[in-house]
């Protein structure tokens, strides 16, 4: 009876982990995603001179979208040494109201009409702040699942926290198509945009309060110490430098992995938005609709490819989604240009599927690659370098190749190189593990689905 009240125990916590932490991720990448949709349809024609050419305005807003990625490994270096030392709790209620302020801030900023130069430093600072809170944020939401998690179900639980992008950015998505609808197009850009940014800082507080109901995780209360909130006298370096000399080649390595996840992405899901806008018979509604519902049908394979490497392994079903990933890469222009919506609405399904095959196991990937008393900085400076490097710029490139070339091929060329680069790193993270099981689990787990 006792160990029947135990696992009763035991599960209604990790119920509880769940929970707090999808609906937080969710919150946290709906705001990241709001800026992410606003940059195609609302910043260039609001927040730079109405006399420069639509395509200089769009890089200009793409610009502005990229310091969020830039900012994403300086918030990580802030705040995973808040989470290492201090809790992953403590960091995730810092960052919550810091993405909150940022987010909330946005809704409310004068126009270039009516500040000039001020209105873009207005929204470059405070995309910056939401980059810093994301880089901050990650982290701390896997290890609050994958470190509380049974050692046979990370991949699972780690697709939850993996499950908050794609829910973030269908409430971002969905936010902004409810509104666009509602009321008149002039009504939209005058005011009605900044309604889904304003709104967000009541499911922040929510969100805060939930967290503040959790327990650390058992990994964390391994390393506390007696009094984790007296940070200035820490002799030892800081939590991340630790990380860089102690897994050096594993960091690197588990950037490179996450670079087709993020350039495929951020293309074809942003980019693609503003590519899709001119093509004659695509109204934009429609192509928000394609990124809900291909973002829908993205949530359950994270759930899949979590469990199935679980049991099979973390960089087999990685490797295969790289593969598949760089071919589909071809597809996705022509689609576009298709005009049709079925056939736009299928490649964009597949290519969430193949996204999924990565993005789903990554987590719990990274979480058994390095020790608990750096696996926050370590995990979180690997995954936000390889969003910095091949989201950030993402959509500034493709827009640049297309406007230098002509050709939507050579984005594509672009995507499917990045493809080759990350299953280039999960094969040689493979190859690690075959040749040192004990280095690539860090020492810190048991290298469950490592394989």
């Amino acid at each position: 009876m006792t160990l029947e009240r135990h696992d009763k125990h035991e599960n209604t916590k990790m119920a509880r982990f769940v929970l707090t932490a999808l609906g937080g991720s969710s919150i946290e990448w709906y705001d990241f995603f709001l800026y992410s949709t606003a940059a195609v349809l609302i910043f260039p024609v609001l927040f730079f001179p109405s006399g420069i050419p639509s395509y200089v305005a769009l890089i200009a807003s793409f610009s502005t979208f990229a310091f969020g990625f830039i900012a994403r490994p300086i918030g990580t270096i802030v705040f995973s040494n808040l989470g290492d030392r201090a809790g992953r709790k403590t960091a995730l209620v810092v960052v919550l109201t810091l993405m909150g302020v940022a987010t909330t801030t946005i809704g409310l900023l004068p126009t270039y009409a009516e500040i000039g130069v001020f209105a873009p430093i207005a929204l470059v600072l405070c995309r910056f702040a939401q980059g810093l809170a994301i880089g901050g944020h990650w982290g701390a939401v896997v290890l609050l699942l994958t470190e509380s998690a049974p050692p046979e179900k990370r991949g699972f639980y780690g697709a939850f926290a993996q499950a908050g992008a794609p829910i973030g950015l269908i409430l971002a998505n969905l936010a902004f198509l409810i509104v666009s609808l509602a009321m008149p197009s002039e009504d939209f850009m005058e005011w009605g945009w900044r309604c889904p940014f304003v709104v967000n800082f009541a499911l922040v507080g929510l969100a805060i309060y939930a967290k503040f109901q959790l327990e650390e995780t058992p990994s964390f209360h391994a390393i506390e110490v007696s009094d984790p909130l007296d940070l200035r006298f820490r002799s030892e370096p800081a939590p991340v430098l630790q990380a860089l000399a102690k897994f050096p080649r594993e960091i690197g390595l588990a950037a490179g992995a996450v670079l087709a996840v993020q350039v495929v992405s951020i293309t074809f899901l942003t980019f693609g938005l503003a590519y899709a806008s001119e093509i004659p018979g695509i109204r934009r509604s429609d192509m928000l609709v394609v990124l809900i519902v291909s973002s829908a049908f993205h949530i359950p394979w994270l759930f899949v490819f979590g469990k199935y490497s679980d049991r099979c392994g973390r960089f087999k079903i990685s490797q295969l989604g790289a593969v598949l990933l760089g071919v589909l890469a071809f597809a996705v222009f022509p689609a576009l240009k298709s005009g049709s919506l079925l056939v736009i609405t299928v490649v964009f399904c597949m290519g969430q599927t193949f996204i999924a095959m990565m993005y789903g196991p990554y987590a719990a990937m990274l979480s058994e690659l390095f020790s608990a008393e750096v696996r926050y900085s370590a995990a979180s400076i690997a995954y936000q370098l390889g969003a910095m490097l091949g989201g950030g710029l993402a959509p500034v490139i493709a827009t640049l190749i297309l406007t230098t070339t002509g050709s939507t091929i050579w984005i594509s060329v672009y995507a499917a190189l990045a493809c080759l680069v990350s299953w280039f790193c999960f094969q040689r993270l493979r190859g690690i593990q075959a040749q040192a099981p004990s280095l690539i689990a860090g020492g810190c787990y048991d290298g469950v689905g490592v394989k």
